[in-house]
């Protein structure tokens, strides 16, 4: 199982704002179990693992066997990363029935077939245990369906490069309920995909170069804590999913035209809480959330630094409160498709690296509101086709001509009654 260490990472920009963020440790093979039936890879390594019985343990030993497993209900399959289970080439490699657990080998590969996810490990039914395992060259990593109470953790999830359309998912949960998928490590692979699944645990993860960091589609009540998304398309897209609770990620370098951090669409009851979004094209994605009229979503203590645009709505502007987030070097604080505001919202104490106000009697908040009237903005949410001019002298100065020129200036685009400036001098 991979260990992951807590580290402080302290961010520059002026900010001074510490979070905890996990980050990458070397992976430990699980403890092999006290009672295990040793079967050598010379075996017939099917036979013997399908006529296990439930509660019995089988570790393999180094080497590599060829060919499909199926791991009865109850049964342990434990070896080390030299225990190799390769692929035939097709179909999926290992199947767990409910109660089995597989431990600590290397799944090299999988059939290629998307139409039935061909996968490296399938995992079915009750209380299955997928760890330390390593997964290399497979269409689809880890697929969880119909299951309940599944932990996948600590596992090493290689997928196969190449142009995203043609990868599968790295970990993909459908119809999943109650289940822990923590400490793995997920790399080059499609997504992480969590759809019609509650209730489940995301923690301490990590996902490099991929396209959803996570994806949930109609789950509700998951929690996403400690993970590390880096270099994805999508940090965090949620859709049509609610009560979900979104804390102490780090969603870093979403870049290109379509890179989001967090993207949440028609989704409600929604916390976001110490998150660090950094480096990304858009830091929050917001469309039509909450979607029902008696939801609300929560976006708390964040930092947003370095994004083209750090907070993007589109149809949501109603139900969001933004409070004591930090908003530092971006091109663009808040940006509203289509020419309206966020008037509506409530936006409380949030660090704005841009509030020229004061603060005379040293109570760490500004004396008068910061208000957004940003014309370059205004313009370029009204006219799409002027994106080309984005970042250029010209829009630059229509920004300027808004301040200084009243006939120029735009209706504001939110209002922050109380923003926060206890780093900062009163004058």
């Amino acid at each position: 199982m991979r260990s992951l260490l807590p580290i402080a990472l302290v961010l520059g920009c002026g900010s001074n704002t510490t979070l905890e963020l996990p980050r990458r440790a070397e992976f430990v093979t699980p403890e092999r179990p006290s009672r295990c039936v040793d079967v050598s890879m010379t075996d017939d390594v099917a036979s013997i693992v399908e006529a296990a019985r439930p509660g019995e343990a089988l570790c393999l030993g180094d080497g590599t066997w060829v060919g499909r497993l199926a791991v009865p209900v109850g049964v342990t399959v434990w070896g080390t990363p030299a225990a190799v289970v390769k692929t035939l080439g097709s179909g999926t490699t290992i199947r767990l029935g409910a109660g089995a657990t597989l431990i600590g080998v290397t799944v090299d590969g999988s059939g290629g077939r998307f139409d039935v996810l061909d996968a490296a490990v399938h995992v079915e039914g009750e209380d299955t245990r997928v760890e330390g395992v390593v997964v290399k060259n497979a269409a689809f990593g880890i697929l969880v369906e119909k299951a309940r109470r599944a932990v996948v953790r600590g596992n090493h999830v290689i997928g196969p490069g190449g142009p995203l359309g043609v990868r599968g998912d790295g970990v993909r949960l459908w119809e999943v309920k109650d289940s822990l998928i923590e400490g793995n490590l997920i790399e080059r692979s499609r997504d992480v995909v969590v759809w019609y699944s509650s209730g489940n645990r995301i923690i301490g993860n990590e996902m490099h170069e991929g396209r959803y960091g996570a994806h949930f589609m109609y789950s509700h009540r998951n929690t996403v804590a400690r993970n590390l998304y880096v270099g994805n398309e999508v940090g965090i897209f949620a859709m049509y999913s609610r009560d979900l609770t979104i804390e102490d990620n780090a969603l870093l370098s979403s870049a290109g035209s379509a890179g989001i951090g967090l993207g949440l669409k028609e989704s409600g009851n929604v916390i976001v809480r110490r998150n660090l979004f950094l480096g990304n094209t858009q830091g929050l994605f917001i469309d039509n959330s909450p979607l029902e009229p008696k939801d609300s979503n929560l976006f708390e203590d964040n930092v947003l630094e370095l994004s083209e645009v750090a907070i993007g709505f589109l149809s949501s502007q109603r139900d969001n409160t933004f409070r004591r987030n930090t908003l530092r070097n971006n091109r663009t604080q808040v940006r509203v498709e289509g020419g309206g505001d966020a008037m509506a919202l409530v936006w409380e104490e949030n660090d704005w690296d841009d509030y020229a106000g004061y603060d005379l009697d040293r109570d760490g908040v500004g004396d008068v509101p910061y208000q957004l009237r940003d014309l370059s903005g205004a313009l370029l949410a009204r006219h799409a086709d002027l994106a080309f001019l984005d970042g250029t002298p010209a829009l630059g100065l229509m920004s300027i001509a808004g301040q200084v020129a009243p006939l120029l200036a735009p209706k504001p685009v939110l209002e922050d009654a109380r923003p926060r400036m206890e780093r900062r001098h009163a004058y």
